[in-house]
């Protein structure tokens, strides 16, 4: 199996904060998946921590690489820039992340995320979907003390309706 590219200053267990979550759901493809993951405008459709999505310059709904956007997640206006869009193709699997951090913080507040996610083809027509974040700062320590972990939780409920989304579009 495939995994994240990590940048420099946000390698899992060298930052604030971490959360990992996965799925592998069958009957299912990266090609139906990835519509429902980058097309920001559906989002909200399936994932009730996610509002106020605008695009920078003109862009969207869809990501792309360099894409600028901003949203609110977890009680924060975050604004994100895309540094991975990799569509899914029968010998690759689907990549995308952000850079992300909040909007209005100071240096001694600042909250600074990196959102991964994978999407990957597995033998037996299923459909592995994987998204990991890291984050570092203030706000990211003390969401890392929470339990339950925040993130863990709003991220599952992200894969969870991603993947419903992606199979109810069938009906």
């Amino acid at each position: 199996m495939n995994e994240i590219i990590w940048p420099q200053g946000y390698l899992p267990g060298m930052t604030d904060n971490f959360a990992s979550n996965e799925i592998i759901v069958a009957n299912l493809t990266t090609v139906e998946v990835w519509e429902y993951l980058n097309n920001t405008s559906k989002w909200e459709l399936y994932y009730s921590n996610v509002s106020d999505i605008h695009f920078h310059n003109g862009g969207g709904p869809e990501l792309s690489d360099g894409a600028h956007f901003r949203f609110n997640t977890f009680g924060f206006p975050i604004a994100a820039e895309v540094v991975e869009c990799v569509p899914p193709t029968d010998s690759n699997p689907a990549r995308l992340a952000w850079h992300g951090w909040e909007e209005g913080s100071t240096a001694t507040d600042t909250l600074h995320v990196h959102h991964a996610w994978l999407l990957e083809d597995l033998p037996g027509g299923r459909v592995r979907i994987l998204t990991q974040e890291t984050q570092n700062g203030k706000d990211a320590r003390e969401m890392a003390k929470e339990k339950p972990n925040p993130m863990i939780n709003g991220h599952q409920e992200w894969i969870e309706g991603l993947a419903n989304a992606a199979k109810n579009a069938r009906s």
